[in-house]
């Protein structure tokens, strides 16, 4: 999908379909499309309280998805890891020397998965692996999320998989299906087709 045009897709906070930003209306934060405009606005007027009607992702979806993302990211950081660390074989570095390059290949391999994530999330609005099955990464009121806010949320995920994916599970209990990187950045993963 074209950057200039998945920026441009919004989705509406009752229905979910996604629809240009020029065809949404504003309600305060909440973006409604004109077929759900009228039913929205009467229940504005009502004072009841608005519905979202958002299909979120489940923990299973998402799992496959970044089981995709983590293969690609895989092989990238394998390929600059295999640069690099052939270098620690020649000419007998000393254990310091070895250690500086381990360590230079990790930080390759973190900053490749988060310009990775980081970059997909914040231009398409998911990454390969979530497009592959129609997900998209959203704000709560369905708008895109900013490029920052998608680097902060790839570093929340590494606090979810650090205490034993405990915040990786807390999507299966959440009714929005929100891990806890999910909650952090606030941001929602949601179906985009059936």
């Amino acid at each position: 999908m074209d950057p200039a045009v998945a920026g441009n897709i919004l989705y509406c906070s009752q229905c979910g379909q996604a629809k240009p930003a020029q065809e949404l209306a504003n309600f305060g934060n909440t973006l409604v499309c004109a077929v759900c405009k009228p039913a929205y606005a009467q229940r504005l007027s009502e004072g009841q309280a608005a519905v979202k009607s958002f299909r979120y992702a489940g923990f299973w979806i998402r799992f496959v998805a970044v089981l995709i993302d983590g293969l690609i990211t895989g092989f990238a950081s394998a390929a600059v890891q295999a640069i690099l660390i052939p270098a620690v074989a020649l000419g007998q570095p000393s254990a310091g020397r070895a250690t500086a390059y381990l360590g230079i290949a990790y930080l390759a391999s973190i900053t490749i998965a988060c310009a990775y994530e980081s970059l997909f999330v914040y231009k398409c609005g998911a990454t390969p692996g979530k497009m592959i099955f129609g997900l998209r990464v959203v704000r709560p009121d369905g708008g895109p999320i900013s490029l920052g806010r998608a680097i902060g949320r790839y570093f929340a995920k590494m606090l979810s998989a650090i205490i034993l994916g405990i915040g990786y599970i807390m999507a299966a209990f959440d009714n929005e299906k929100r891990g806890l990187h999910d909650i952090l950045a606030d941001t929602r993963v949601i179906k985009t087709r059936s």
